[in-house]
């Protein structure tokens, strides 16, 4: 069986000032506080998410 892959995110921004539907993507994420950082499956809703909030977060290598 293959290892799944997996992709990390750090949230960089803030939420303030943003739409409702961004800050629901960040908490989808799994992402609470700046600079917190998240590791999750790379799938193509996850990519889709990471997408919309691009701006916000950024993925760590």
């Amino acid at each position: 069986m293959a290892a799944k892959k997996t992709v990390k995110v750090r949230r960089i921004g803030s939420p303030i000032r943003r739409d409702e539907s961004q800050r629901a993507t960040l908490l989808g994420l799994g992402l609470k506080r700046n600079y917190q950082t998240v590791e999750l499956e790379d799938t193509p809703s996850v990519q889709g998410m990471i997408r919309k909030v691009a701006h916000l977060v950024e993925v760590v290598e």
